[in-house]
């Protein structure tokens, strides 16, 4: 059996980080063992209680930022084998981990990235600004990485090793971007799986949900995306095995 901990960055998420976890804690894999870890992001509500009422590990990171809170998660989940990475506002469904997990466990990958243009974007889950700039990075990173990618969301998994072999420095909106780059550089085995992406249940998204944010996400995706272009260039490829 395959150790995999759901890392769930969370600010603010009361109201959803409960039954996310509690849906994450009832999966059943054949291949694998499944616990969920939310990494409390300076939230000022009731996340992390809610959190540990239905069965989570929490960590605490203060440093607002969702690459910080991504890199805590990465450091507490010291007996993973496998790292996957969800949203805490409920726009990526847990029943779809098998999915995520499957090529992993296959043997067929090192990371898997969930694709919502290859699956199904719900209406009003994703406002039209966030789609044109999603494709423009993706359409950059082909051009620059010659990785047939149609997505950077947030919903992925990785071999642990692998993951802190990539040396993540990105502490914010640029995080995914650079675990993607990075191992499109080191000739990791990137495949990309359909997922669906829904409206968030409660509350407002802290990127798509304000100009400001959206047009920071776009800044740092676009700006690491061209940053490692060129990173571990005279390094030889490290393919992570199970």
């Amino acid at each position: 059996m395959v150790s995999v901990s759901v890392i769930i960055p969370a600010l603010d998420e009361a109201g959803n980080i409960a039954r996310l976890v509690e849906e994450c804690r009832a999966l059943h894999l054949d291949q694998a063992v499944l616990s969920v870890l939310v990494v409390d992001n300076g939230s000022s509500d009731n996340t992390a209680e809610e959190a540990i009422a239905a069965g989570a590990q929490v960590v605490n990171e203060p440093r607002r930022g969702y690459g910080y809170a991504c890199a805590a998660g990465l450091r507490a989940a010291i007996q993973a084998e496998i790292v996957a990475f969800l949203d805490g506002d409920f726009s990526s469904l847990p029943a779809e981990m098998p999915v995520i997990l499957a090529p992993l466990l296959a043997g067929e990958a090192d990371l898997v990235q969930g694709s919502r243009e290859l699956g199904e974007i719900v209406p009003g889950a994703m406002p039209i600004h966030q789609r044109v700039g999603n494709r423009l990075a993706t359409g950059m990173i082909r051009m620059l990485y010659g990785v047939p990618i149609t997505d950077l969301g947030p919903y992925r998994a990785i071999w642990r090793p692998a993951l802190l072999e990539l040396q993540m420095r990105e502490m914010t909106y640029g995080w995914p971007t650079e675990m993607t780059v990075k191992a499109a550089r080191q000739g990791l085995r990137i495949v990309e799986v359909p997922v669906s992406f829904q409206p968030r249940r409660l509350g407002r998204s802290k990127v798509s949900g304000t100009l400001r944010g959206s047009l920071l996400a776009a800044w740092f995706i676009l700006r690491v995306a061209i940053r490692y272009a060129w990173w571990g260039s005279s390094q030889k490829a490290n393919r992570r095995q199970p």
